[in-house]
């Protein structure tokens, strides 16, 4: 088994995974962190745990609206309306990280 050593908001993280999958674990932390890192400068250190799950969701949502846009263009969607439905989803994204990032900083 592999590990890597993480560093996300600062903090370090060991994360044993299989070997050969190093290379992409880090991938992903530097990822995951990136988005913390956005959160961390429009709403602060909110905490961990809410900071960790704030970027969780925004992942989760870059992941089906991705999932979304392929099943579109496998299901014959044209170039255009493919492009169109992605910049919409970018924009939808863009819109619910934003109320996300409000609502976090009301509670």
């Amino acid at each position: 088994m592999g590990q890597v050593n993480l560093t996300i908001n600062s903090r370090p993280f060991a994360v044993t995974c299989d070997d050969g999958q190093e290379g992409r674990i880090r991938r992903l932390g530097q990822y995951v962190d990136a988005k913390v890192a956005e959160f961390v400068g429009n709403i602060g250190q909110v905490g961990e745990a809410r900071l960790l799950l704030l970027a969780a969701l925004v992942i989760a949502d870059e992941l089906a609206d991705a999932n979304e846009a392929l099943r579109l263009e496998r299901s014959g969607t044209r170039e255009a309306d493919a492009a169109a439905a992605a910049a919409s989803s970018i924009n939808g994204i863009a819109q619910r990280v934003e109320a996300i990032a409000v609502r976090s900083e009301t509670s």
